[in-house]
């Protein structure tokens, strides 16, 4: 099975909704590593990587998020997989 390595961008009601810290118990259910952080405009930015199966889920758990978060957008850049990361974490 191939790997992958994403770097994704959300908007939309995606910060005070605890979309890092659900994103990190999908991605850990997901055999996935990277990190997950806010950023200032109200995007949420990660970069994940893992088996290409699992990717796409977290990519498609990103289009609709935790139960209160409202994703207007999800812009998904593909990268070349670095294998850097043992964990996925969350980025304050």
């Amino acid at each position: 099975m191939a790997v992958e390595r994403v770097h994704v961008f959300v908007s939309g009601r995606v910060q005070g909704v605890f979309f890092r810290q659900a994103m990190k118990a999908k991605a850990i259910q997901n055999s996935v590593t990277g990190w997950v952080r806010n950023l200032k405009d109200g995007r949420v930015e990660a970069i994940m990587e893992g088996k290409d199966d699992n990717i796409i889920n977290m990519v498609e758990w990103c289009h609709g998020g935790p139960a209160n978060a409202i994703v207007n957008e999800v812009e998904i850049h593909k990268e070349t997989y670095k294998g850097r990361f043992d964990v996925f974490e969350v980025l304050y």
